[in-house]
């Protein structure tokens, strides 16, 4: 059974699997005031440009957002995008028995998509991006130019039921019981066998593979933004505030970079996983 290079602290752990804790924490280094460091210019991260549709039928729309990430082909990134059978294989080819068990209970298309970048960045690395998200044309080298972890901050308000705009909650505001602080895990930016994605791994395998085989397990929290949000903060609870920095990158920008389409026509049906969270799909 595949186990992680490191073991965070019990501590750890603990401040990581609790929500409240976690969203402040996260709060906490999305706010650290910036510092300037020096980071060793070691182009790890490979660039290729990796997507997933479930099958090969993908509609038209999400194919136009598709081809928004091929144009970046013209700029030395590759571009790869996988099936359901063409990333079961890569996980065959590439990881465990263990792995490729989970990715079988994952139920949902959604599911697979995001068990799958895990597997895929943690043994290549590169940069993940959702097929409904559409390229903007501004230059993302930079995303290539160093080792760190990139990701996305997230502030969702329960009161309003709505996201907040990171413009708002990057330079103010408090871990309140009506806001939840997360990272989402679109896009994802890593060198392979990045410890965050290794942890990811394997906490979103065991979430599967010790559900019962009778219950669905919850999407977001097991294999999506609450899988990495844990595990961000379980890797990064053990480290002094100024070396987190040099380990995660905080895009708190990617809004300029890319725009997520929620007009999209899978999204009226249940390939949308927010209509069928803890459903069995059809």
């Amino acid at each position: 059974m595949q186990t992680s290079k490191w073991k965070p602290s019990e501590n750890a752990v603990d401040v990581s699997e609790n929500d409240i804790s976690r969203s402040e924490f996260i709060l906490r280094i999305i706010q650290a005031p910036s510092s300037f460091i020096t980071l060793k210019n070691t182009n790890t991260i490979p660039k290729v440009i990796i997507q997933f549709w479930d099958g090969n039928d993908i509609p038209k729309d999400v194919q136009e957002c598709i081809k928004s990430w091929q144009s970046l082909k013209d700029n030395g990134i590759k571009h790869q995008i996988f099936d359901s059978n063409t990333a079961r294989k890569f996980i065959e080819n590439n990881l465990y028995e263990e792995n490729v068990k989970a990715f079988d209970r994952c139920y949902h298309p959604a599911m697979k998509s995001d068990y799958f970048r895990l597997c895929y960045i943690y043994c290549n690395g590169g940069f993940y991006v959702d097929v409904d998200d559409v390229y903007s044309g501004l230059d993302i080298s930079t995303l290539f130019s160093d080792h760190r972890m990139k990701l996305q901050p997230l502030c969702y308000d329960i009161d309003t039921n709505a996201m907040v705009s990171p413009d708002e909650f990057i330079v103010s505001g408090k871990a309140t019981d009506n806001r939840i602080f997360y990272f989402n895990n679109n896009p994802i930016v890593a060198p392979p066998n990045h410890p965050i994605i290794e942890y990811a791994l394997m906490r979103s395998t065991c979430l599967l593979l010790e559900s019962d085989e009778d219950h669905l397990p919850e999407i977001q929290s097991t294999t999506g933004p609450g899988n990495i949000s844990a595990s961000v903060v379980a890797y990064l609870a053990d480290y002094k505030d100024d070396v987190m920095v040099q380990h995660l990158d905080i895009m708190s920008k990617w809004g300029e970079v890319a725009k997520t389409i929620w007009e999209l026509s899978y999204r009226h049906d249940s390939r949308n996983w927010r209509l069928s969270n803890g459903k069995s799909y059809q």
